[in-house]
């Protein structure tokens, strides 16, 4: 039994801790407001309450079970274990038709968007984290094996249009601070996992900003590629170039004629092939769900019987 908890384990604690007491504070209430007669099923009522948090709370620490005797000689699914960190760029230049065969006015972003997904259909097994920047950078999707619902967002990707200078305060390392912080975290949730990253941009070409640059810790990023969208002489490859650098990766500019095929390492060296964890945090759900609709119908029943009889009094 593993788990890998969506929050760290010391706020966690503060979290359960802070709902226990809720809950204890709940009872001392359901004793003093019941009657004698009516308090057995008052603090039947409030248990499956309290069993419906206690569910959440374990949910929360995302429980797995990996049955490596019965899997042993299987073969894993592309990217297991591996995480991949997808940054895209956003701003205005990703909106340029200069991508693509010429003449068909493809924009940039659309490659970008086609690219992830051929990425995601040749790694389907592997975690995927979207950071996308513009002016500034944001975590789209969190480190997440739901590749199912992270295609309708990639599909959504837009270019940033909010102003006629929106290209003009791009830097083309701004989601630098947040790949650091998920890198980090990524290390702590999955020790043993490999870090890719997939740069996906321009290099804001005329932009006035200051530029920083990725200064990750060294060996947190195992592979991945800078991919340059655009013809050469309307991007900035020098900047693509220094961050496939920083990021110790190679830097290419996509040939929109030719088809996306990642290189990337598939699974840890000298681990073999790991066997699929089975998620539990879904049935703990479930079981929390149901107890939690029981209580909303009791809770109904009792408003409605509430309103009957203040209406019989009243006539």
């Amino acid at each position: 039994m593993t788990f890998q908890p969506v929050l760290p384990w010391p706020i966690l604690a503060v979290v359960a801790g802070a709902l226990a007491l809720a809950r204890l504070v709940a009872l001392r209430q359901v004793l003093l407001s019941a009657g004698p007669g009516r308090r057995s099923r008052a603090v039947l009522r409030w248990s499956g309450v309290t069993v419906a948090v206690l569910l959440l709370i374990a949910a929360t620490t995302r429980p797995s079970y990996r049955d490596d005797e019965n899997r042993r000689g299987t073969t894993a699914a592309a990217g297991a274990n591996l995480n991949v960190f997808l940054i895209v760029d956003r701003s205005a230049d990703s909106g340029v038709e200069d991508y693509g065969i010429p003449g068909t006015g493809e924009s940039r972003i659309t490659g970008m968007r086609d690219d992830i997904a051929a990425l995601v259909k040749q790694y389907p097994a592997a975690r995927y984290a979207l950071i996308t920047f513009a002016s500034r950078a944001s975590l789209d999707w969190p480190l997440s094996k739901d590749v199912w619902s992270l295609l309708p967002t990639i599909a959504a990707l837009t270019p940033d249009q909010s102003g006629p200078e929106a290209g003009l305060d791009v830097d083309a390392a701004a989601a630098a601070n947040v790949l650091r912080y998920q890198l980090m975290q990524a290390a702590q949730q999955y020790p043993g996992s490999r870090n890719v990253v997939l740069y996906f941009g321009s290099g804001a070409p005329g932009s006035r900003a200051p530029r920083g640059d990725f200064d990750l810790t060294q060996g947190s990023v195992n592979g991945g590629a800078v991919l340059g969208y655009g013809r050469s002489d309307a991007i900035n490859e020098a900047e693509l170039r220094q961050i496939a650098s920083e990021l110790n990766v190679p830097y290419v500019n996509r040939d929109p004629g030719r088809p996306f095929r990642a290189d990337l390492p598939d699974t840890p060296h000298g681990t073999g092939v790991a066997a699929e964890p089975i998620e539990l945090y879904w049935l703990l759900a479930l079981l929390a769900a149901g107890l939690l609709l029981a209580e909303i119908y009791l809770s109904v029943r009792q408003f409605r019987r509430g309103r009957i009889a203040r209406r019989d009094l009243a006539s």
